[in-house]
């Protein structure tokens, strides 16, 4: 009788290792299954044209509405608008500056700004998670010299590291959200440089959210852009913005570039 390893070759084994075979797939549905469910909810989102009603113009033309049902069910939105804002953040739409802005107007730029931190906090987590547990292991196995470079940084100080990325607008924030997944950064760290990181841009664009009534007397009967919403008291918090910007750079060229040398 034919064997293998001293073991026949019996029904029993060729059932075995079918189980295997079905245990494995079976784990590697479970990896891809979160991120294959983010990418489906986008491409719904898509296919139901959120990106029309998700726009400033759509904004601009409901604003009052909206606000009367904010002021008269303020818990109830907040909660919403966190919800509605995590779930943008985890599917990647691309409307992220311009939620922000509706919310400095419907609840006030510090109200707005807090529960956009939260929101984009909580969605951005459920992004690095899926991420991570589809991609990590795969590209840790296949990533060349230069990505070790860079995962070496987020070994090295990974809480630093993170933080200066989300401090500096070099990178886009899908990209800051996604890359610590590959890098073995801890959930903790990850959460709390994400929720202090983009604390101060949230807070601008809130602030810019609640003189949108200026803004729109500047725009006139034109099309209102982003733009328009700088409006002469909101120049201080943009030059804190820009200063941030400028320090995040030198600080990248500087700390981090010895961490990846």
């Amino acid at each position: 009788m034919a064997q293998d390893g001293g073991r026949a070759a019996t029904p029993e084994v060729v059932e075995d290792a079918a189980k295997d075979g079905r245990s494995a797939s079976q784990k590697r549905l479970v990896h891809y299954l979160p991120i294959v469910v983010l990418v489906a909810a986008l491409a719904l989102a898509y296919a139901f044209g959120l990106h029309r009603y998700v726009s400033l113009e759509a904004f601009v033309e409901s604003r009052d509405d909206l606000k009367d049902w904010v002021n008269a069910n303020l818990v109830l939105a907040g909660l919403g608008f966190v919800l509605i804002y995590a779930g943008l953040v985890a599917v990647s739409f691309p409307a992220a500056s311009i939620v922000t802005v509706a919310s400095g107007f419907l609840f006030g730029w510090l109200l707005g700004g807090t529960l956009t931190v939260i929101g984009a906090t909580i969605g951005a987590t459920i992004l690095f998670l899926a991420a991570r547990t589809a991609f990590g292991d795969v590209l840790r196995r296949k990533s060349g010299s230069a990505i070790a470079r860079f995962a070496e940084g987020f070994r090295d100080d990974a809480f630093a590291y993170l933080l200066l990325l989300r401090l500096t607008p070099v990178l886009p924030f899908f990209v800051v959200n996604v890359a610590p997944a590959f890098f073995e950064v801890s959930l903790r760290t990850y959460v709390v440089t994400t929720f202090l990181g983009i604390i101060p841009g949230s807070m601008v664009y809130a602030f810019l959210g609640s003189g949108l009534d200026q803004a729109l007397v500047n725009a006139g009967e034109g099309e209102v852009s982003v733009g328009d919403l700088v409006t002469p008291q909101m120049t201080i918090a943009l030059v804190g913005l820009a200063a941030l910007a400028v320090l995040g750079v030198v600080l990248k060229k500087t700390v981090l570039r010895k961490r990846t040398d």
